[in-house]
């Protein structure tokens, strides 16, 4: 550990923790940083998992791919990707896997992190420091089980979707699951899918890229790129339907209703269409789903189940289904983490994922030196998460960089900062439909007052506000110098932008002047 320079440390080694890793190294040139991952590899290992992003705009600008088999990429492509630039980029020598990051906490009289560490194999604690702390475990890491009594009961194998059992074997069993095109292609395997709430279904039209293709986005120059920009462009545009009243939204609406009456069983239609609007809960791009609910290994059933037994499932009629493995599709806590955050004043970093948010869903009153990557109303409903990620990454780097060049000692968003945004935020928010239904954007509960979830607006508008810090809005410890000559270069610029301007602008009101004259003597010799 080289303490001659800040050292970092950096909580996830899955696609935000890479990504940060390797903009640190590469853009700043900073060395001294460590991935601590609770997991023994990168990535995960879902189940017939893929993207409802294209592929080309789920990947990094900076590591396109031009070789993505389909426009949709499923789960094996997507970690192949994901490990071949974590190999390339040298990253596993400073990953500690099989870490548990319990407690960060700020110790503001040495400018410190104090950090505890467990090895989730031994049981050991440990602890270290740093001087900035990135938390890059993203929003779904921490899986969300429905409040049913008797989980602990249940004798056969049940797990979560995030936490798939690849060691059993489903052929010949009754299972209750939401992964149903892929596991019901076994015929011997009987499902039911208990839903408590419909969701929107729009028509996924995916397909292969031909090999020209896939040639041309190697090597003609730029081409790569022009195509991600209109998968940007076009994908952007889809941010009207989630604004109320929205004559988009109704069309919207209509086109998925058609879809979902023509795919799914007639006898699932009242059941399986929602009545609010679509985008209120994420919109699911159909992987099958709707057509596999006619196979007759696939059943529905929207009775609440009252408890888990021994052998299944009683539902609140009193009726018991007989199961063999039960399998959760019922997501995950947003402000629930594995990880404690305290920092000053006794501000914990769950209040702000729970109610009042954070600053561009990045930095947070009472933390100094602790950036988060998608963070509270930072997601996207519409785009890819990946674009968000390198927009938070890159934004992190700006504030870091004096940290790494010892400038300044530590750097915090201030409150009134925070609560400026955040009532901008909310002001955009009372306009659009994501209240209008119960959704993980509103919270572990599902059921706040507030969508603490996603951006409302494009992410091209998030990009925007993020191009450069308002320094302004943070306050600085130990380099307040530098913190001058930042104010004072930036009034400079101004004032020299306002001399051009009115340099520009005197000579304009001059020539003006001179335009009638010219014209008068113009007119004169041809007369």
């Amino acid at each position: 550990m080289h303490r001659d320079t800040p050292r970092v440390v950096i909580v996830g080694a899955g696609i935000a923790g890479i990504t940060m890793a390797v903009n640190l190294r590469n853009k700043l040139h900073h060395d001294n940083f460590v991935i601590y991952e609770k997991a023994g590899s990168v990535g995960g290992t879902w189940r017939g998992c893929g993207s409802d992003v294209p592929g080309h705009w789920y990947s990094l600008s900076t590591e396109p791919n031009p070789y993505w088999q389909n426009y949709y990429i499923t789960q094996p492509e997507i970690r192949a990707y994901w490990e071949d630039i974590y190999q390339k980029h040298g990253l596993a020598s400073h990953t500690v896997f099989n870490t548990r990051v319990k407690l960060v906490e700020w110790d503001e009289e040495n400018g410190v992190h104090n950090l505890t560490l467990e090895d989730v194999v031994s049981g050991q604690i440990t602890q270290t420091q740093a001087e900035a702390v990135i938390q890059a475990v993203g929003f779904f890491t921490t899986p969300m089980y429905p409040d049913i009594p008797g989980r602990d009961k249940f004798t056969g194998p049940l797990w979560h979707s995030s936490q798939w059992r690849h060691d059993i074997d489903l052929k010949g069993k009754a299972i209750r699951t939401q992964f149903i095109p892929v596991i019901a292609a076994e015929p011997t395997t009987r499902i039911i899918n208990f839903c408590r709430t419909p969701q929107w279904f729009a028509m996924r039209i995916n397909y292969p890229y031909p090999e020209w293709a896939k040639w041309a986005f190697a090597h003609v120059p730029f081409l790569i790129y022009a195509y991600r920009s209109f998968m940007m462009i076009t994908g952007d545009l889809l941010w009207n339907i989630f604004l109320a009243n929205s004559p988009v939204s109704t069309v919207f609406k209509k086109i998925l209703t058609w879809y979902m009456q023509r795919t799914a069983p007639a006898k699932f239609h009242d059941k399986l269409i929602p009545t609010y609007p679509p985008g209120c809960k994420r919109l699911i791009l159909d992987s099958n789903y709707l057509a596999a609910l006619h196979q007759p290994n696939v059943d529905l059933n929207w009775t609440g189940i009252q408890e888990i037994v021994e052998d299944g499932i009683v539902l609140k009629t009193g009726d018991k289904v007989p199961l063999d493995a039960i399998i959760f599709g019922t997501g995950f806590y947003l402000a629930e983490r594995d990880v404690a955050f305290r920092g000053t004043g006794g501000h914990t970093l769950k209040h702000y994922f729970e109610s009042d948010g954070g600053y561009y869903g990045t930095v947070f009153p009472g933390f100094p030196n602790m950036f988060t990557i998608v963070g509270p109303n930072s997601a996207s409903a519409h785009a890819s998460l990946i674009f968000i990620i390198e927009t938070q990454v890159n934004y992190i780097l700006k504030l870091m960089k004096p940290i790494i060049n010892d400038k300044v000692k530590s750097l915090e968003v201030t409150q009134k900062a925070t609560t400026y945004y955040n009532t901008w935020i909310q002001k955009r928010m009372a306009s659009t439909i994501f209240l209008s239904c119960f959704s993980y954007y509103r919270g572990d509960n599902r059921t706040g007052a507030k969508n603490v979830a996603t951006f409302p607006g494009m992410v091209s508008l998030y990009w925007w506000i993020m191009r450069k810090p308002r320094w302004d809005d943070f306050k600085v410890v130990g380099g307040e110098q530098w913190f001058y000559q930042r104010k004072k270069v930036a009034l400079t610029n101004y004032a020299l932008v306002g001399l051009m301007v009115s340099i520009v602008g005197y000579n304009f009101s001059t020539l003006w002047k001179f335009i009638p004259e010219l014209k008068e003597r113009l007119l004169s010799g041809i007369l």
